[in-house]
């Protein structure tokens, strides 16, 4: 079994092959690294995508609006996620971002796990019927289990959901007063052996 690292290293050296600035390329290594690491198939499509890069003539997206249409095949996946991890802080008081034909749309979702860290919400990705929920770039929930390409997702959107409890204020009350137990009264002697007892100020 290949190591995490060599995954890193020979994805990031192959886009770098492939016509890819170095910086973008580092880019490109880590999330291989990640999609393998949650169990997603990075390099069967990294490979794939890097064969058929030129046969297909991807569209870059470099400007992320509430709605991204091609003009031409598909939208490059590894330029429209690099765009939105950049502008994420402008795009964040969005609810939802919709996309038409971004190609090996798997190679666009480590972008958006990243970007679910930077900004501190939960993203909700769709490509197609395929659904990932995206936890602040911890881990992926999704209906997704096959080990296969996805050469392309005609319809991509990504939701911005607020963060919220998962438990009832009443839930939380009836927790916190049982967590009352524990507390202990604070006496004389407790103030002498606590934290910092019998330290000297010398300032």
């Amino acid at each position: 079994m290949r190591s995490l690292s060599e995954i890193d290293t020979t994805s990031k050296r192959a886009s770098r092959a492939a016509g890819y600035p170095w910086g973008i390329s580092e880019e490109v290594g880590k999330n291989i690294r990640m999609l393998e690491m949650f169990g997603l198939p990075g390099i069967k499509n990294l490979n794939d995508f890097l064969k058929k890069k030129k046969e297909y003539q991807f569209e870059n997206l470099n400007l992320i609006n509430l709605n991204n249409k091609t003009v031409k095949s598909h939208f490059c996946p590894i330029i429209a996620g690099i765009s939105f991890l950049d502008q994420i802080k402008s795009l964040e008081n969005l609810n939802e971002i919709k996309f038409e034909k971004i190609g090996y749309p798997l190679l666009f979702l480590p972008f958006v796990s990243r970007a679910s860290e930077v900004i501190g919400k939960r993203l909700f990705l769709k490509l197609d019927n395929r659904e990932f929920l995206l936890n602040f770039n911890n881990y992926i929930y999704s209906n997704f289990i096959k080990n296969n390409i996805i050469e392309v997702a005609n319809v991509v959107s990504i939701q911005f959901l607020n963060n919220t409890d998962s438990f009832f204020e009443k839930e939380w009350n009836e927790l916190y007063k049982l967590s009352e137990d524990t507390f202990v009264e604070e006496t004389d002697s407790l103030k002498k052996s606590g934290a910092g007892a019998g330290l000297t100020d010398n300032d």
